[in-house]
């Protein structure tokens, strides 16, 4: 698997641990409200809503917390406004990171971020500086005991996806943003479980880490993830399976 989907890996299992003591809540009311209040209210029409309250769900969020914070968004109940900003850095080993994060306090925001990128071996950099690496992607992961490659290959096709990988004990998909709920709608419709289902930043190239590196990388990205601010934290490092098992526990 690649670098960035054993952390998707791990970061899905880590929520599902995160949403029954109610951690999560907070972020995803966030993404709801700037969702619906960017593209209004209804799910049909607006695809980030759309993913958002399919998140909101997995995670057992009440229905009626969902919409409530729609409802916020779209102003028909008053609600907070947070700004949606991207910073970018590098963690050690020159590992490239991009920081989403909603936020109603910007100053109290990128100061956390700066201290959490110098904490664990990295700094924040400039606008620019690493963005340029990422492409904005569909991105969804399976194991591959629940389907052959080929059946598989010819669903997401068929579907506009754009690629499938293989390894060992799980399928990874990438597609392009406009396609991305059709793929994950027909596979869903087949019966299929899927691991992680996201519209992410994926990196065009990998940098491998190791050792104290490898660790530093890993609390930069647990540490980003847990700030309350932020919204998705990504990057273009490579960990083996046994140090980023070793590591994640």
């Amino acid at each position: 698997m690649s670098g960035h989907s054993k952390w998707a890996t791990i970061k899905h299992k880590k929520a599902a641990v995160d949403a029954r003591r109610g951690k999560v809540f907070t972020k995803l009311i966030r993404e709801l409200t700037s969702a619906a209040r960017m593209g209004g209210g209804d799910t049909e029409m607006n695809p980030r809503l759309r993913t958002a309250v399919t998140t909101a769900r997995a995670s057992n969020m009440p229905s009626d917390t969902i919409q409530r914070a729609i409802k916020k968004g779209t102003g028909e109940l008053p609600g907070e406004v947070y700004e949606e900003i991207t910073y970018e850095g590098y963690g050690a080993g020159g590992v490239a990171v991009l920081v989403d994060v909603l936020t109603d306090n910007k100053n109290r925001t990128v100061a956390e971020i700066r201290h959490i990128f110098s904490k664990h071996g990295g700094n924040l950099g400039e606008t620019g500086c690493v963005g340029w690496m990422f492409g904005r992607k569909g991105f969804i992961t399976l194991p591959t005991s629940q389907v052959d490659e080929d059946t598989l290959l010819e669903i997401v096709l068929e579907a506009g996806g754009e690629d499938v990988k293989t390894d060992a004990e799980m399928y990874e998909i990438v597609t392009s943003p406009e396609t991305f709920d059709d793929v994950r709608t027909v596979l869903e419709q087949k019966g299929l479980t899927l691991e992680v289902a996201e519209t992410t930043m994926l990196p065009q190239n990998i940098v491998p880490v190791e050792g104290k590196q490898a660790e530093q990388v890993l609390r930069l990205m647990e540490a980003l993830d847990d700030q309350d601010d932020v919204r998705k934290a990504h990057a273009n490092f490579d960990i083996s399976d046994e140090v980023m098992t070793a590591l994640a526990s």
